[in-house]
């Protein structure tokens, strides 16, 4: 009995030895996806006042959960009995990316004039409406996101039992939002930890005083680089998904570097996206 016993705990131990081991595997595996699921977080949870930024990343981090939470059974099965469907999965939501990405930078090259929020915003209401708005787009990004990081996992651990697969695709979507939205949470607050530095230092400690006025000045240059970083990393996400999808693609721009071509791929579906979007509202807009 006694040996029963420890024999069960032998083969968890060995279990969990494999997982450790398949899931470092595998998060090499995403660590590009979710280098961009990063940029992408820290592009949509920037552009709120200092009280909202972690109430809305939370809001985010809630709806990243509950996405892993639906896309994990599914694409456990659609791995054992559809895995044909997951490449067309993957490409539509290429699309919504380079859509998103292409549409990013034509509201960039049509604005005027930059003015604050609170100066388009007339009310609290108009507040809690773009809130709204901006946590369902970044959840909704995040949905695609989380598509294709869940794909990459479970493509390391295809060949390995099922409790295997989902130990290890499991712990990489956990990692995928517990990561991405911590580190963004730590990097919204960066200028709160700079006004406190600077009030600890009190005119005594001048090294203390220049860490965080460096602190407090770097934030919107960090959040503006995120900003474009974000959108790169959508249309780059967007691109190596018809890139190594679709032979044709690849065989094409095969005198490219990959990042380019990938780059490139994803603005040419971005923009098409863009004007068929557009076409369809000056549609219904005359209709």
């Amino acid at each position: 009995m006694a040996t029963g016993f420890f024999a069960v705990f032998d083969d968890i131990a060995a279990l969990l030895d494999d997982a450790a081991m398949m899931s470092k595997v595998a998060t090499k595996k995403t660590a590009g996806v979710l280098g961009d699921d990063l940029a992408v977080g820290a592009e949509k949870a920037s552009g709120f006042s200092s009280s909202r930024e972690l109430p809305v990343l939370w809001a985010i981090a809630k709806g990243s959960l509950r996405n892993k939470l639906i896309i994990l059974p599914v694409a456990f099965l659609l791995s054992a009995f559809a895995n044909w469907l997951i490449i067309p999965i993957l490409m539509v939501g290429g699309i919504y990316l380079a859509f998103e990405g292409a549409e990013k930078i034509f509201e960039y090259l049509q604005k005027k004039e930059s003015r604050p929020i609170n100066t388009i915003l007339e009310d609290d209401q108009d507040f809690l409406n773009y809130e709204a708005k901006k946590i369902k787009s970044a959840i909704l990004t995040d949905f695609i996101l989380s598509i294709e990081i869940i794909v990459l996992a479970l493509g390391t651990v295809m060949q390995e039992p099922l409790i295997l697969q989902i130990i290890v695709v499991s712990f990489v979507a956990l990692l995928a939002t517990v990561g991405v939205y911590g580190f963004v949470a730590l990097l919204v607050r960066m200028d709160d930890v700079g006004f406190k530095l600077i009030a600890l230092a009190e005119q005594k400690n001048n090294l203390l005083k220049f860490i965080g006025e460096l602190l407090v000045a770097a934030l919107p240059k960090v959040i503006r680089l995120l900003t474009i970083v974000g959108t790169l990393a959508m249309l780059l996400v967007a691109g190596g998904i018809f890139v190594h999808n679709v032979h044709a693609i690849a065989d094409y721009l095969l005198f490219m570097p990959t990042m380019l071509a990938e780059l490139l791929v994803g603005l040419m579906v971005g923009l098409i996206t863009l004007m068929v979007e557009k076409g369809i509202a000056k549609i219904r807009g005359k209709h």
